[in-house]
């Protein structure tokens, strides 16, 4: 169904390039406005064309609104979630973009009461290093795989009329429980990121830390490329879905002292053997990405 009116509440690069895609989109409208902690940001967003309106207030904005994507760090979200609450009439839908699920769901319960309903969690599994509405786009969800983890009360309904708004963007939508979900998220997206940031700021510390970098070229820069990730909202992430981060960071440390000792003991063999079942699992995966008869 198309969209009269759609809110963005934080209008970087998730919620940027989500209105971008839906004023693309022949589903929707072409109203879309802007909710912001800050002014400047939201003053950028609609310099740009990202938005067409920029609001003060949640009463407004959500007057006659159909649809409310929440777009800022999950850290953020319990506090405007019950700023928004009051102003939420029976036909809105709000859904969010955040990287963790139960955490966001609880906030929504506490926030949202007998609305909770009309509140279908999501997230878009898309983004880049760079993060604010300069670095938006319409295209940044096409092909890409967007999760929603439906409540209990939401109905039919209202998980397709948000499943509808995404696959207007040109994403691929899938379903989990928030719960599978932040145990899946711990180990393909949050360990990976934390990982990164960690080997960054341990050859920054490091006295011959310009050298390092000096001679760092393209594994380094492949490796470590989200790194450049958005510090707040990464900060938000790890701590939200720390339980099941901390269970993956030991997997994994578990994995790298079988590694050290494979290395300690010179044993090429197993090192060769472990790299190339590594190497064979990661091709199989890359090729499952591939369109069909490429």
């Amino acid at each position: 169904m198309a969209q009269s009116k759609i809110v963005v509440c934080g209008v970087g690069l998730i919620g940027g390039s989500f209105a971008l895609a839906q004023k693309k989109s022949a589903l929707a409208t072409r109203r879309v406005v802007g909710m912001g902690r800050t002014r400047a940001p939201l003053e950028q967003a609609l310099r740009l064309g990202v938005i067409d309106a920029i609001a003060t207030d949640w009463a407004a904005a959500l007057d006659g609104a159909d649809l409310v994507l929440l777009g800022m760090p999950v850290g953020q979200m319990p506090a405007v979630m019950r700023a928004l609450a009051p102003h939420l009439g029976p036909k809105t839908l709000v859904t969010d973009g955040g990287s963790t699920k139960t955490d966001v769901v609880a906030a929504a319960r506490a926030a949202f009461g007998a609305k909770i309903g009309q509140f279908v969690p999501g997230h878009p599994i898309a983004g880049a290093e760079k993060s604010g509405v300069a670095a938006a786009t319409a295209d940044l969800y096409r092909d890409k795989r967007v999760v929603l983890t439906p409540l209990p009360e939401n109905s039919p309904t209202a998980v397709a009329a948000v499943r509808q708004a995404w696959e207007a963007c040109g994403a691929n939508v899938s379903q989990l429980a928030p719960e599978e979900h932040d145990r899946v998220f711990a180990a393909v997206s949050h360990l990976p990121h934390l990982l990164a940031f960690a080997l960054v700021h341990d050859f920054a510390k490091r006295d011959n830390a310009d050298q390092l970098f000096g001679f760092a070229a393209g594994g380094f820069r492949d490796f470590t490329r989200i790194a450049s990730s958005h510090p707040e909202m990464w900060r938000d992430i790890c701590l939200a879905n720390r339980a099941a981060l901390l269970a993956e960071l030991d997997a994994y440390m578990a994995e790298l002292m079988r590694t050290r000792v494979l290395l300690a003991s010179a044993d090429g063999s197993g090192i060769e053997a472990m790299f190339a079942t590594a190497r064979a699992r990661r091709d199989a995966w890359l090729e499952s990405l591939l369109p069909p008869g490429e």
